[in-house]
């Protein structure tokens, strides 16, 4: 999910190009670099575990459910 997330915000980045947009491109920009990163990733597999261990494990709220919320991507 992360990386459907990484690919919309990108998707999203390359529509971004008058002047007034740059300062929403440079912050998706920073929220990409954080979903790349080492600590992100292990903090989403060890909450993957604990909601699997609790038996809560939602679609809902995976980044790429949160980066379409934020983008208004169609749904399907």
């Amino acid at each position: 999910d992360t990386d459907r997330a990484l690919v919309l915000l990108e998707e999203y980045c390359k529509k971004l190009r008058k002047p007034e947009e740059q300062q929403l491109k440079k912050a998706i920009r920073k929220v990409m670099g954080i979903f790349k990163s080492s600590l992100f990733q292990a903090l989403l597999g060890s909450f993957k575990k604990k909601a699997t261990r609790h038996g809560t494990t939602s679609h809902t709220s995976s980044p790429a459910v949160l980066a379409c919320d934020v983008l208004g991507c169609p749904k399907g």
